[in-house]
């Protein structure tokens, strides 16, 4: 589901915070616009409010990921569906750029959309973020073929936090209802405490990422080694004591 993509908008913005490491990096207008990513147009109306605000969604977004990872999934939908009513969607059926058999490019609906990887202007080449001629809301096309219809995100929220919210909402819904609660996840590897979405094949992922893994692992494994050593250790202890006890004429 091309919906799903915005998924990542939600895990974005929660991992801006580190709570057990105590950082923060969403502290700046700066900061709010490196989240938008490609979509640079959305990402320009933000303000010193929306850092606020922002944070405000973050800790609810958090909420919704703690919920499905304690293995409830009715709180989990019910946080993100409080979040959905709160910040609504607007989606709209896109199909620009598709580029037919004779490489001929066409454009077909309106782009007034933001986040999808297929909006951005290295692909489009002339959609939201370029100001072509797609923003019009109509038909642009050349020579033949077919568009290739995909789902947008239509932006019309009243400010930047309100846009990337309904995005990041939608797309998690999307992820949990084809994927499963389960399938959101907090890293096990303390002190992180990053989110994450399982899209493993059996369901096995544990950890925000391949350092995380890594860094478990080898506490696992240093973890193992002092356990066997200090049961060595008391083995050869008892040992001893054992053959210090037995009388001499036994031996």
């Amino acid at each position: 589901m091309e919906l799903a993509y915005y998924s990542d908008y939600a895990v974005r913005l929660v991992n801006t915070e580190q709570p057990e490491r105590g950082t923060d990096s969403l502290t700046s207008v700066e900061a709010v616009r490196e989240l938008f990513g490609p979509a640079q147009q959305a990402a320009r109306r933000a303000t010193d409010s929306d850092v606020t605000r922002l944070r405000t969604v973050r800790a609810r977004l958090r909420a919704v990921f703690e919920a499905a990872d304690a293995g409830d999934e009715v709180l989990a939908v019910d946080l993100l569906n409080a979040l959905m009513m709160e910040f609504p969607v607007s989606p709209q059926i896109s199909g620009h750029e598709h580029r037919d058999d004779g490489g001929t490019s066409r454009s077909w609906g309106s782009h007034r959309s933001w986040g999808s990887p297929r909006s951005s202007g290295a692909e489009s080449g002339g959609g939201a973020e370029s100001g072509g001629g797609a923003e019009s809301g109509g038909r642009a096309e050349s020579g033949g073929g077919r568009p290739d219809w995909h789902m947008h995100i239509a932006d019309h929220a009243a400010n930047a936090t309100a846009g990337y919210t309904a995005t990041a909402c939608m797309g998690l819904a999307f992820h949990l209802t084809d994927l499963g609660v389960d399938r959101l996840g907090i890293c096990q590897a303390r002190p992180c405490r990053n989110v994450y979405l399982d899209t493993s094949t059996n369901r096995s992922r544990r950890y925000c990422s391949d350092r995380c893994a890594t860094r478990a692992n080898v506490a696992a494994y240093r973890a193992r080694k002092r356990l066997e050593s200090e049961r060595s250790a008391r083995t050869g202890r008892t040992a001893e004591t054992t053959q210090d006890s037995t009388p001499a004429t036994d031996r």
